[in-house]
């Protein structure tokens, strides 16, 4: 009986699902695609999302110990590719802590009610470091620290503040107020121009904006019937991830002309015209604290995730016994000290690019294009499993036998694909005045990033392995 009492419900698993993917900062992204945000989201949504946590949960569920993406590939393709994959899961979130603590800067400069400071290089800078160094040392102190603040930013950080723009949004449009994202001709349609990869280039973005499902499904194993609860409970959570990433990046994209759209404050824009609109302009400063709050609870929220991760393969041997090193609260704090060092590095990426939205989205298809590679070996893992390991017990599985996962996994590989080529294009809707510096910038960031797993595990050594004391 009292087993019974620590199983999950479905809504409280998707609930997690939905706390984990959702964020506010992809708002002005995708509002920033006009018209195409419709389709952008269906294909994210359909050809992404849903096909990871799937096949996330088969891996979770046959393959249960710590690890996750490194024991799933590694048990396919060998501890080589298994150690790329959650380097690549590490050092893309690495890489993302940047640019989500840039959208809490412009949401903080609305609190100091200066707007400017959105696009001040130094104000941003300084925002990344000191949040996230603060949230790494409430890491330090332990999970329990933690995640008491994590939920408190979460419901007052991301719930509220969207609930508020949505319901914004739709007021305006009611009342027959002109709706921005309309009144531009290239964004009349559904469709994107499939023939100018320029204006997919946010395709990418919003891929990146539903990845994430496959962190929770290590807890598969904690609902009341995997195989029929869980399929429910991503259905759930997809369905509010949709509705609120379209409804909130519509309301942004009705209020404010698609040019002028900043993808580091754009949410406070739609905010400052629609509270103006009814009259609640007082209400602007607390709107930013709370958009810049559940950005850093977000943040406080993932830093101890993939690095734990990557705490396992060093318990493994592929990486140098000190970074085997936990605390008294059993917190990988040589990786985050490393962490963080790479984090006020690429920090200072917006004072070499003139553009902060630029420097922002650069930033952004660099995280992408790291994480489709991580998804790419994901899924030629699962399908790998089911010939390698049949007999391998899993709770839940893919429906349709090897067929099913052929066709999920393929779908989901398809999607990857398409976006990774994309994904090297620079959006026509940024003022890059050298795309070829952008396009040199990705393939550099990717090729040292997806290089240096490999030389790290060309250079370990069997003493490696050994547990060091703490």
């Amino acid at each position: 009986m009292a087993k019974k009492l620590h199983k999950l419900g479905v809504f409280i698993f998707a609930m997690m699902n939905v706390a984990i993917v959702l964020s506010l900062r992809g708002l002005p992204l995708i509002a920033k695609t006009g018209m195409h945000m419709f389709f952008f989201v269906l294909f994210a949504s359909i050809l992404f999302l849903l096909p990871v946590s799937l096949v996330s949960a088969e891996l979770a569920t046959g393959w249960v110990k710590e690890g996750g993406i490194y024991r799933w590939v590694k048990e396919a393709f060998g501890s080589k590719l298994g150690f790329t994959a959650i380097w690549l899961q590490w050092i893309q979130n690495t890489i993302w802590y940047t640019t989500v603590l840039a959208f809490a800067a412009g949401g903080l400069s609305y609190l100091f009610l200066d707007p400017k400071l959105a696009s001040n290089h130094y104000f941003i800078i300084a925002v990344i470091l000191i949040v996230y160094w603060g949230a790494t040392f409430i890491n330090f102190r332990g999970l329990k620290a933690a995640s008491w603040f994590t939920t408190i930013c979460v419901i007052g950080g991301t719930i509220v503040p969207a609930a508020i723009i949505i319901i914004l949004g739709i007021t305006w449009v009611a009342l027959g107020n002109p709706i921005e994202f309309l009144k531009v001709s290239a964004s009349d349609s559904f469709f994107p121009n499939f023939k100018d990869f320029n204006s997919l280039a946010f395709l990418a973005g919003t891929v990146l904006l539903f990845s994430g499902m496959e962190v929770n499904a290590v807890h598969v194993l904690d609902l009341k019937n995997p195989k029929k609860d869980y399929p429910k409970a991503v259905f759930i959570a997809i369905i509010f991830i949709v509705v609120v990433f379209l409804l909130g990046s519509f309301a942004v994209a009705a209020t404010i002309p698609v040019k002028d759209i900043s993808l580091t404050a754009g949410i406070m824009q739609g905010y400052k015209d629609l509270l103006h609109m009814f009259k609640l302009d007082f209400l602007l400063p607390v709107m930013g604290f709370l958009v810049a709050f559940g950005a850093i609870g977000s943040v406080t929220a993932w830093i101890g995730g993939p690095s734990k991760g990557l705490l396992a393969t060093a318990k493994h041997g592929e990486l140098p016994p000190y970074l085997q090193y936990t605390n008294k609260n059993n917190v990988q704090t040589h990786i985050l000290w490393i962490q963080g060092i790479i984090v006020t590095i690429l920090a200072f990426a917006f004072i070499l690019i003139p553009n902060v939205s630029t420097a922002f989205f650069l930033l952004t298809a660099l995280t992408v294009i790291l994480y489709l590679i991580m998804y790419v070996l994901l899924y030629a893992a699962a399908i790998r499993l089911r010939y390698k390991e049949p007999k391998m017990k899993r709770p839940y599985k893919v429906p349709g036998g090897n067929f099913g996962m052929w066709l999920v996994a393929g779908i989901g590989l398809l999607a990857v694909l398409f976006a990774l080529i994309v994904g090297f294009f620079p959006p026509a809707e940024l003022p890059i005045a050298n795309p070829r510096t952008y396009v040199w910038f990705i393939i550099i960031g990717v090729v040292v990033f997806v290089t240096a797993p490999i030389v790290i595990n060309h250079l370990k050594k069997p003493s490696w392995a050994k547990k060091i004391k703490k």
